[in-house]
């Protein structure tokens, strides 16, 4: 059976058996802080499980891409190594929300494995949690396992739980026996052995306790079902294979590394390692980059970019210096694009990002290479032994010289390296980041909400109405605690039980408005909603009380929801328009839709250039004056993705989803609120476009009446050139042009004087001139110059003296510069850089160069000792040249 049809096979099996099939969610979670990436086929089932959402069924199945890369599921350095790791896979899941439970799973398990797909029954082991009598009595009782096959294992093993508290469960696993001949020999082999005879299959999850702060496991009113098996597992046993990389899952891609390489997969032990790494790491390339993540130096961005660097690394082991990784990217559509339809959609954009990181990972670990030799020659030179810890993170981190070819390298000079230092600062560097990384904070504010608020409170109303009377305060809080009310004055939280007011969300901003009620009233200066079905609204008390079980009239500002819609519609056109005009593979990757402007991020490779970003203004305008009307639907989520509806970045959706259409021209999922017409529009006004990381573009743009703004300030702007340049309104750019060239000539006029009046505007006794040796030593005080013009007079000086050391300071401001500079004929004998190094931390300054040029800076009250000192010393380095010895050398005035 290939491995297509096991993913077929397994989710028609439970589609027939009354499971809705629902596709796989993106890798990077949405609306889930907690997670980087999607690493369990649970994940997008999360608030079921916690009863936080309802959806229209009560059982599932699914196959969820996942990737395990960070945190305890992390399997990054055994890939290539085992048959069986890897960082990406897909994960074939059965899931129940209160609807069936054990029994019923371990049959369709059961039933699934050895009916279906024909797995001998004499093969099969289970284990179940060594307090779970229930399970283990199905499995021998009506399932029909003999007893020594129903292994009991302890808590850490077989329980399951989502955090330190909360829902939990005890776990029965299936295992395939692949043969004694594989085992460990050990009179104990089973199951729980860490050997290669016992394969998990298959993870049965029985989520019935809620554990609470103590410790004390609760029963679940609403009983869940969470299955996990590996398709990459499970086909190797279909297909009678030792590793998963034997499989026609990833044979396909072994292949065509072989024909880039020249080599042959399983002829070489060390080879066949780099082969395997290669072919897993491009499946997670390639998936990663098409669900919108870009090579970065943060985040998510960061892993992909350690993914992409550790696959090239063991690319050059199997003998491949050119970029080679970008050509693989097609097999991995070819193979897996008809699963996984974005993939198909993204494939020039996967291509193209993963050859330009390949590119620039080529010229940085060139310069990485040739600083790990300068620092290991220095190292030698002084006698060490062994590479910093700091010096290997720098390596590592800045350079992406990875830790085994730092090793290679040390070892081929005779160096050790301290791995112990290199640890601790890649430590420090981990804690950086789960500081910076907000994981977890989204989810601990919703779950502190349902602890005093109703499920399901709210109905949203708004885009019926933007005014709506007697609505019921359902609560009121303060610090985010229920309080019996507000005064005025007082800022917090209400809650209504129907309400006009659009909470935060896909990019839009919250409505704002207020809130009457008898004498009172309340402003509303902020919507959101922390958790579905439930919208709070941020206060401000005006004048009254206001207090649960209030009827109040809400009231939003209409005028500024007026405007959100039309920048809410007009990033619709543009998302489509920039699809049209730049390609397919163009994503939204986040967004701000409010009443002033609209931002839009994209997933694009290269800058917009300004004829590109007007072809696209203009499309979105034609489509404005068409005065199109919105369509408007409520549709379930397959049907509206299969009429090509677009799912945006970072957005978590329901079993049913509201659909906008804009005639032929764009179809998007969304939530937010719009306009009837295009018309309504009125303006639009497309601004330059940005980076803001590797591969995401920003852009900006006006509508309505920001628009309108927009435009008389470029008018008045553009009526006061043409006073000022006298001239008419076409002419402006020559005359501006002619400006900026008249202004750099004289900018460079004024620099030769200037250069001419510092180099011939010395007295006797502020230039000094030392013979030493052959050199001659020029140093020089130099009253009013600038920073950079002592690089000019440095030049004018070298000219004149050859071979010299030119030593020059001046005062600008506050502060002291030195220079110091050589001639050409003195750079392989002497450096620059450490005859400035050798003097200014004695007398405060701070600096650096290269060894023909290098500057300083400090106080300005101890320029001149600090200028003496560095006469001094390169006088000294001078000398040391002719091997006069150390001294002075002669001084005198020219």
């Amino acid at each position: 059976m290939k491995g297509n049809d096991v993913r077929r096979n397994f989710l028609e099996y439970f589609q027939v058996r009354g499971h809705r099939v629902v596709a796989s969610s993106p890798l990077v979670p949405a609306r889930d802080p907690s997670l980087l990436f999607t690493n369990a086929g649970m994940n997008q089932f999360k608030d079921l499980f916690l009863q936080r959402e309802k959806r229209t069924y009560t059982k599932a199945a699914s196959c969820q891409k996942c990737l395990r890369v960070s945190g305890k599921h992390n399997d990054l350095e055994q890939v290539g190594v085992t048959p069986r790791h890897h960082t990406f896979f897909e994960m074939l899941g059965n899931f129940s929300f209160g609807d069936y439970f054990k029994r019923e799973a371990i049959g369709f398990a059961w039933d699934l494995l050895t009916g279906s797909l024909g797995l001998p029954v004499d093969r099969l082991w289970v284990s179940v949690f060594e307090k779970d009598e229930e399970s283990a009595k199905i499995w021998e009782s009506e399932i029909g396992v003999h007893t020594d096959r129903i292994i009991r294992l302890g808590e850490k093993d077989n329980f399951w739980q989502m955090g330190d508290t909360g829902p939990c469960g005890p776990c029965s696993e299936i295992h395939f026996d692949r043969g004694i001949a594989l085992g460990c020999g050990k009179p104990d082999c089973g199951v729980a052995c860490d050997c290669d005879r016992f394969t998990e299959l298959w993870n049965l999850v029985f989520i019935e306790f809620n554990r609470d702060a103590e410790g004390n496991l609760n029963p679940l009113q609403q009983k869940g079902i969470d299955t996990g098996m590996g398709l990459e597992r499970i086909v190797a046993v279909l297909q009678g294979v030792g590793s998963n990389y034997e499989t026609d899952l990833f044979q396909p891609l072994l292949n065509s590394i072989s024909g880039i390489c020249g080599k042959r997969y399983g002829e070489e032990k060390r080879a066949d390692i780099s082969f395997r790494v290669i072919a897993d790491h491009i499946r997670s390339i390639s998936f990663l980059i098409a669900d919108g993540v870009v090579p970065a130096n943060d985040n998510r961005g960061y892993v992909l970019r350690r993914i992409l660097r550790r696959a090239i690394r063991h690319g050059r082991k199997l003998g491949l210096e050119d970029p080679f990784l970008w050509q693989l990217t097609d097999q991995v559509v070819l193979e897996m694009g008809p699963a996984y339809p974005e993939l198909v959609s993204s494939r020039k954009v996967i291509s193209r990002i993963c050859r330009r990181e390949e590119e620039r990972f080529r010229d940085t670990y060139q310069i990485g290479s040739r600083l790990m030799e300068e620092v290991m020659s220095k190292l030698r030179s002084k006698g060490v032994g062994t590479v910093p810890g700091d010096d290997m993170f720098l390596l590592y981190d800045t350079y992406g010289m990875p830790i085994d070819f730092q090793e290679e390298m040390a070892e081929e000079k005779g160096l050790a390296l301290d791995r112990t230092g290199f640890e601790k600062r890649l430590d420090r560097q981990r804690q950086k980041a789960r500081k910076a990384w907000r994981g977890g904070r989204g989810m601990e504010a919703g779950t502190a909400y349902h602890e005093f608020l109703p499920e399901d409170c709210s109905k949203f109303l708004g885009y019926q109405s933007t005014v709506i009377e007697d609505c019921k305060v359902l609560a009121v809080l303060a610090d985010s605690k229920p309080t019996s009310e507000l005064r005025e004055g007082q800022e917090g939280e209400v809650l209504l039980e129907i309400t006009p007011f659009y909470p935060e969300g896909g990019g839009q901003v919250g409505d704002r408005g207020i809130l009457t009620f008898g004498a009172g009233t309340a402003r509303v200066v902020q919507t959101h909603s922390p958790v579905p079905g439930m919208i709070l609204h941020q206060v401000r008390q005006v004048s009254g009380r206001i207090a649960k079980g209030d009827r109040v009239t809400a009231t939003v500002d209409a005028e500024l929801r007026r405007d959100t819609a039309r920048n809410h519609t007009a990033t619709h056109l543009l998302h489509a328009a920039l699809r049209r005009t730049l390609g397919e593979h163009v994503k939204q990757a986040g967004s701000y839709v409010g009443p002033d402007r609209l931002r839009f991020d994209i997933n694009h490779f290269a800058p917009i250039d300004p004829s590109t970003r007007q072809e696209v203004e203009d499309l979105v305008w034609r489509k404005i004056l068409e005065d199109i009307p919105l369509q408007v639907e409520e549709m379930p989520i397959d049907d509206a993705l299969a009429a090509g509806a677009i799912a945006l970045f970072g957005e978590k959706y329901g079993d049913s989803v509201r659909v906008v259409r804009i005639g032929d021209f764009s179809v998007e999922l969304c939530g937010g609120t719009h306009v009837g017409r295009t018309g309504e529009i009125g303006e639009f006004s497309l601004m330059d476009d940005s980076s803001i990381s590797a591969g995401v573009r920003r852009l900006e743009a006006f509508s309505g009446g920001g628009a309108g703004n927009l435009r008389r300030r470029d008018r008045s702007i553009l009526d006061r050139l043409e006073l000022v340049l006298k001239t008419g309104r076409e002419q402006i750019p020559d005359g501006v042009r002619h400006l900026v060239e008249q202004h750099k000539a004289q900018q460079k006029e004024i620099g030769d004087l200037r250069g001419r009046l510092l180099a011939g505007g010395g007295s006797g006794e502020d230039v000094r001139i030392d013979r030493a040796g052959p050199v001659q030593v020029v140093s020089r005080r130099v009253e009013g110059a600038r920073p950079g013009e002592l690089r000019l007079l440095a030049d004018r000086i070298r000219n004149r003296y050859r071979p010299s050391i030119v030593i020059l300071g001046t005062i600008s401001g506050e502060k002291g510069f030195l220079n110091l500079s050589l001639t050409k004929d003195l750079l392989k004998q002497l450096s620059a850089k450490k005859i400035l190094q050798s003097v200014v931390k004695t007398g405060g300054y701070r600096g650096g160069g290269r060894n023909d040029l290098a500057e300083a800076g400090g106080e300005a009250t101890r320029l001149d000792e600090v200028l003496e000192k560095a006469r001094a010393a390169a006088c000294d380095a001078a000398l040391s040249l002719s091997g006069k010895g150390e001294g002075k050398g002669s001084g005198g005035n020219p």
